[in-house]
């Protein structure tokens, strides 16, 4: 698909999800990962969007992924959700990971909040617990960015030696502390998926620097962050890695303890909201 094209596309679904939403003007979106569907900060004023109606957006094919978009507001902030994500390992090419964030960036959106389900790499971080990303390891063998460069997405290069923004790790953290919520910061190593890692993949994740594994996020951060979005990516651990943990996982397992996070996931995330860093 040409680059013109994808703009095209881009501003068409974004110019239809603005008639549909009227009235709201986000500046914040937030993307809920794996089991945080019910994570949803409790806003005002919503409108709910299934993806099948929203031209350009296919229907999610993960369990535990609503496939909706909500707008509401909160503490005087309008602010879009995706009640779940696309991923690379449903078979869709991971320059379209970069489709839905360009149409929040074409709605008004300058601040990312990203949330998703990780597996730690290392024993010290346990399941339910929060990880705060600082960094991340790029291991999908790929790029979303490219083969669909337009200058109205931003730099065709774009810096990547601070993908996860500092002011707001910092305040997740306080926040996290206040909260007495078990949350540190953190580096994500990203695969493809959808098997999970062997016990010689996690021991390799982890001498190159990695502290959780996942199959999302760093697509979308890195399209943000060439549009300019502040980024802020929001990790639960749902298992111990390959390894690490004589068990093994199912995702009904996961979608299960999500659902536990979810009243701290929801709790930091309202209280980003409420903040000044914005």
């Amino acid at each position: 698909m040409e680059s013109s094209e994808i703009l095209a596309n881009v501003e068409k679904t974004a110019a239809w999800l603005k008639k549909i939403a009227a009235g709201f003007k986000p500046e914040t979106a937030i993307i809920a990962g794996s089991g945080l569907g019910n994570s949803l900060p409790r806003l005002e004023d919503r409108i709910c969007v299934s993806y099948k109606d929203i031209p350009g957006f296919p229907c999610t094919t993960v369990k535990g992924h609503a496939g909706e978009l909500v707008f509401g507001r909160m503490g005087g902030r309008d602010v879009v959700m995706m009640r779940g994500r696309f991923h690379y390992y449903e078979g869709r090419p991971l320059s379209f990971i970069a489709f839905p964030i360009r149409v929040l960036a074409a709605l008004g959106v300058k601040n990312l909040f990203l949330t998703a389900a990780v597996g730690s790499l290392k024993p010290a971080i346990k399941p339910g617990d929060m990880v705060i990303l600082k960094d991340h390891i790029n291991l999908m063998g790929s790029n979303p960015l490219m083969g669909n460069y337009h200058e109205a997405f931003g730099e065709m290069f774009p810096d990547m030696n601070e993908p996860y923004d500092k002011a707001l790790r910092r305040e997740v953290v306080k926040l996290a502390k206040k909260s007495r919520i078990r949350a540190r910061e953190g580096v994500y190593a990203a695969v493809t998926g959808p098997s999970y890692e062997t016990p010689a993949e996690v021991k390799m994740y982890r001498m190159l620097g990695g502290d959780i594994a996942g199959m999302s996020v760093v697509p979308e951060t890195i399209t943000a962050r060439q549009l300019k979005l502040r980024v802020a990516g929001l990790c639960w651990v749902s298992n111990f890695t390959s390894g690490i943990s004589k068990t093994t996982l199912t995702h009904e397992e996961v979608l299960e303890l999500g659902a536990k996070v979810s009243p701290r996931m929801q709790a930091l995330l309202e209280g980003l909201l409420r903040s000044k860093v914005l």
